[in-house]
């Protein structure tokens, strides 16, 4: 586990490479949805962290499996097939737009013997240009996106540590690529809903009652690396109970309440994985008192 200093990613100075690195997790994140079959809440689809980057779950098409990894230590793509041929290397720098990566990457699949089709739209985020055409997004800081990765790979092993507490039903730490946020999600078992006026792809994410947790790098409303936490359906008195640590605090959003905790009050700690454990277990707490949970079923002794 790593020790202080955690590294500084303030949001102003490396937004460009953020917005950027967003966007072309969008394309793989994509191509991972037409290429592999439906599991519970998207988790099939979503970005799984290891110790250089973010890579796909084993991927098929017309029946040869294959893979799709960023390495933010050697900053490149790769994509590994089960052939005996070499991976097709992409490099990540400054100067790729999002419309030359999409293009790397559809050229280097097609090397592969892999043909994918999917809608080059961006997903959840308020930027309309396709990914062909967008030549606008272009950063890359080497440097940022090591130190951003240096973060988000320490939160998810705290994360990991965590999820060992539950016994339950719990997704993996994984980055959700439509949002750009790195996130665990722990369920009651019990069946939900979801928003009374949400699309497909939110029905089936909130189909279940869901305790989750994650860690986000922020955007223009709000400029700031920050820990969240929410239950959904939010049970009415959820904001009644006290999140941990005193830096903790609910906070509106849609309908509902996140509990957020700003990365600065875990980097700046003294034990940094005590406090962001901590605040995992308080909003934890919350939640499944809220809500009625069995805790005493679903967690480890």
């Amino acid at each position: 586990m790593r020790q202080l200093p955690l590294d500084a990613i303030p949001y102003e100075a490396w937004e460009p490479t953020k917005t950027t690195l967003h966007l072309w997790t969008q394309v793989v994140g994509k191509i991972a949805l037409a290429c592999s079959p439906r599991r519970s809440h998207w988790w099939n689809a979503t970005l799984k962290p290891e110790s250089h980057g973010l890579r796909t779950s084993l991927l098929s098409s017309a029946q040869t499996p294959f893979e799709i990894a960023f390495d933010f230590h050697e900053h490149v793509l790769t994509i590994a097939t089960g052939a005996a041929h070499a991976p097709a290397v992409i490099s990540l720098h400054d100067g790729l737009s999002v419309a030359e990566f999409y293009e790397a990457v559809t050229r280097a699949l097609r090397s592969l013997g892999i043909d994918v089709r999917i809608w080059t739209k961006p997903y959840g985020i308020p930027i309309e240009t396709h990914f062909e055409h967008d030549r606008e997004h272009h950063t890359y800081d080497a440097t940022a996106a090591r130190r951003f990765w240096n973060v988000a790979s320490w939160t998810a092993s705290v994360f990991e540590r965590f999820a060992e507490r539950f016994v339950g039903k719990q997704g993996p730490v994984q980055l959700f690529w439509h949002s750009f946020d790195l996130a665990l999600g722990r369920y009651s078992g019990r069946r939900a809903e979801g928003p009374g006026s949400s699309n497909a792809v939110e029905r089936e994410a909130y189909s279940h009652e869901v305790i989750a947790f994650g860690f986000w790098p922020g955007d223009a409303r709000t400029p700031a690396p920050t820990y969240y936490t929410y239950t959904a359906p939010e049970p009415a008195a959820l904001t009644q109970n006290v999140l941990r640590p005193a830096a903790a605090q609910w906070a509106p959003s849609g309908s509902g309440h996140l509990g957020v905790l700003p990365y600065e009050a875990v980097r700046t700690s003294a034990q940094p994985e005590a406090t962001l454990l901590d605040f995992l277990q308080s909003g934890y707490s919350a939640g499944a008192n809220a809500a009625h949970w069995d805790v005493a079923a679903l967690e480890r002794s």
